[in-house]
């Protein structure tokens, strides 16, 4: 769950994508894309090869340019363009001191300006949610000036993804392929190709400053690439491209207290997005398997207690009954190690290489358990959906009335970013003028009882507030903490 209140000694901000438009583009080389590897959705894996990496060794070394990759990559990443009607009451001044209480609506357009990636030569896109979050009209512009309406196919505000199309009637456009980013290392060369403050066809050049980010909170599945390629403003939802041209990331963050770049940016891995963009098309809905279990990273002392020689893993402390860890036979207990071949160090490391996988798809899960490493094989799957949500529009004469609440299974707890081990009900949306927001009830929020008696599903909340009888005992959760709640109406 989201936490009542936080507070920290820097800023994390996103992209914002306000910067305003300006005149100019970069003119694209001759050839197109590369051709799409997958055929099922036409999506494009860079193969792996030779690590070939190497630091300069001569001055004629130093002197070679980072040309030939922006060149390649450029034509790829595009300018979004997204518009916003927000309407405002402007107070008529005829009415003198009564001016603030009488009014004419006034409707704005508010524009944005952010970045885009061609991922598929058929007019595929992808860009970060927040560039396109609430647009009724959204325009993308190539690297040679051509525009194109674009359509929204699919957002996900969990990992700030959004997926666009465009009618290119016919014509193959240039396209990133994905770069495994398992072979990426700490100072690996990258560009960052985006469209800063209306600059368009930007290039930065910069080094991978660190992998697997998963403290950095910006969205629900923390796994970031970390760089000093110059982003800046309007460089969201652009292309973080290794030293063959090929997509590692796509930019969405910058760690700054001025708002400016300093050095310190975050790209979503190429895993994520390209899992995103594979669930956009073929089903237009967002499929993000999971393990099912429960862990928390190996700390000196417990490394210790284990006869670790370092800290390294995930220990396992709770298995979802019947989930695919259950079913591949890890124990509460085991040390989780790799998922999907990836080191992983913590929860968080565990659920993004989970999610990145297609469902179906069999995923290597190395453990130790006491002196014993071997690997087992889970099975790729969606958080299961029972018991049944159930939704329910809490009316009548009871501190909820005005709010919709869902029973919590592991698939909704995915979907709303929740625990998907919490069990109980909880609040998915409700009326801000309402009793429950007046008691500082917030969506999210989990009810675990009523006047003693647990609550599991939506129908025993609704009967256990029909019997209240003008008082409640509520206990109330949110981010792992409980409030009791007593109420008279």
């Amino acid at each position: 769950m989201r936490p009542f209140a936080s507070a920290c000694l820097f800023a994390v901000a996103l992209i914002a994508c306000s910067a305003p438009p300006t005149q100019g583009g970069a003119s694209p080389p001759d050839g197109a894309g590369r051709a799409p590897a997958p055929a099922d959705a036409g999506l494009m894996l860079a193969q792996a090869g030779p690590d070939d990496r190497r630091v300069p060794t001569s001055r004629e070394d130093m002197r070679l340019s980072l040309a030939p990759i922006a060149a390649k990559a450029s034509p790829a990443v595009v300018n979004v363009y997204a518009a916003r009607v927000t309407r405002t009451i402007v107070a008529d001044p005829s009415f003198g001191p009564f001016a603030q209480f009488f009014g004419v609506p006034r409707d704005q357009i508010q524009r944005s300006l952010g970045s885009g990636v061609i991922v598929r030569p058929d007019g595929v896109i992808v860009t970060n949610n927040h560039v396109v979050d609430g647009a009724q009209q959204l325009k993308v512009v190539l690297s040679d000036r051509r525009e194109f309406d674009a359509r929204l196919i699919s957002a996900d505000p969990r990992t700030d993804l959004a997926v666009l199309r465009i009618d290119t009637k016919g014509q193959r456009l240039p396209a990133l392929a994905f770069a495994d980013t398992r072979r990426a290392q700490v100072g690996d060369l990258v560009l960052a190709i985006g469209n800063p403050f209306g600059l368009q066809q930007t290039v930065t050049s910069g080094i991978i400053s660190a992998l697997a980010r998963t403290d950095v909170g910006i969205n629900d599945f923390s796994f970031f690439i970390q760089t000093d390629a110059a982003i800046n403003k309007g460089n969201s939802g652009g292309a973080l491209v290794d030293a063959n041209g090929d997509l590692v990331g796509v930019n969405t963050a910058i760690y700054s207290e001025s708002g400016g770049s300093v050095g310190i940016g975050f790209a979503i891995p190429s895993e994520m997005v390209r899992r995103v963009v594979e669930s956009a098309v073929t089903s237009g809905t967002i499929v993000r398997p999971w393990l099912g279990v429960r862990g928390q990273p190996v700390t000196n002392d417990v490394a210790r207690s284990l006869g670790f020689d370092r800290p390294r893993g995930v220990l396992v402390t709770e298995v979802y009954p019947n989930g695919p860890a259950a079913r591949a036979g890890v124990r509460a207990g085991d040390v989780i190690l790799a998922v999907n071949g990836a080191e992983v160090n913590d929860e968080q490391g565990v659920r993004f290489q989970a999610a990145t996988q297609r469902p179906g798809t069999d995923i290597p899960v190395a453990i130790i358990r006491g002196r014993d490493r071997q690997t087992l094989t889970a099975r790729a799957e969606a958080p299961p959906k029972l018991p049944a949500p159930d939704p329910r529009d809490i009316s009548g004469r009871n501190p909820l009335a005005g709010t919709r609440v869902v029973t919590l299974s592991p698939g909704a707890a995915e979907e709303a970013g929740l625990d998907p081990f919490a069990t109980g009900v909880y609040v998915q949306a409700m009326d801000g003028g309402g009793p429950a927001a007046q008691l500082g009830l917030r969506p999210g929020d989990i009810v675990r009882e009523v006047n003693g008696q647990p609550v599991r599903t939506t129908a025993d909340l609704d009967r256990l507030l029909k019997a209240g009888q003008g008082g409640w005992r509520i206990i109330v959760e949110r981010n792992g903490e409980r409030a009791e709640l007593n109420i008279r109406l």
